[in-house]
């Protein structure tokens, strides 16, 4: 299966287009924002576990980056709230499951084999925050080859201040504005090589979560 799998082109998918699709287990639909594969696949979607779902116990061949965004995540015996982000490297085994009902973004098979240890920060916790020119990061995972931190920017501030060589955003709070269109929570947008200046925060100002592999063209510094 392919889902926006051409990474050449800028992909934006708001949440009135969501298209959401029954998995292999009973109360667990997804939406899938990119896909190259069939069930084991490198992918990116939002999940959402009706309450008391689980999902059988797997294991993660390429790893697994999660985001939760509403409820309350469970994987064996550990619970995460909303706001928790958490990285499980290649190689790892879980059951997740939610008593109560969540949703997540997740992403699959897209982390390096050196990747060992597994990452959980929780982003409501004000001390994991810093100062940023206009604004505030939350930094969650870096490497030389990615980065990956939430973002909180005040009205009118550009996302990007330079060139990227490929992001990633994740609309969690407040909108972005790009020309005459208007961006609110929940849109995903993907975006290749390129500069992206009419991309900024919106009149109320924005968080939202950032991938990239040029966090030295953000004025991200913390």
């Amino acid at each position: 299966m392919l889902v926006n799998a051409d990474f050449t082109q800028p992909v934006i998918v708001k949440p009135g287009e969501y298209q959401w699709r029954a998995s292999p287990s009973a109360g667990v639909e997804r939406v899938m924002l990119d896909r190259s594969g069939a069930e084991v696949a490198r992918a990116t979607s939002i999940v959402r576990y009706a309450p008391g779902s689980t999902f059988p116990a797997h294991r993660h061949p390429g790893g697994e980056e999660i985001l939760v965004l509403s409820g309350t995540f469970s994987a064996d015996d550990e619970h995460f709230p909303a706001g928790w982000y958490l990285r499980n490297p290649p190689g790892s085994t879980h059951r997740p499951a939610s008593a109560a009902g969540t949703t997540i973004f997740v992403k699959l098979m897209q982390m390096a084999a050196t990747e060992t240890q597994p990452v959980r920060i929780d982003t409501n916790d004000p001390e994991n925050w810093f100062p940023i020119p206009d604004g505030q990061t939350c930094p969650l995972f870096t490497d030389g080859a990615e980065d990956v931190r939430l973002v909180r920017l005040v009205p009118g501030v550009r996302v990007f201040a330079g060139p990227i060589h490929g992001a990633e955003i994740l609309l969690l709070a407040g909108t972005l504005t790009a020309a005459d269109q208007e961006y609110s929570p929940g849109t995903w947008i993907r975006l290749p090589s390129g500069e992206y200046a009419a991309l900024v925060a919106g009149e109320h100002g924005v968080e939202c979560y950032v991938k990239t592999g040029t966090p030295q063209a953000m004025n991200w510094s913390e």
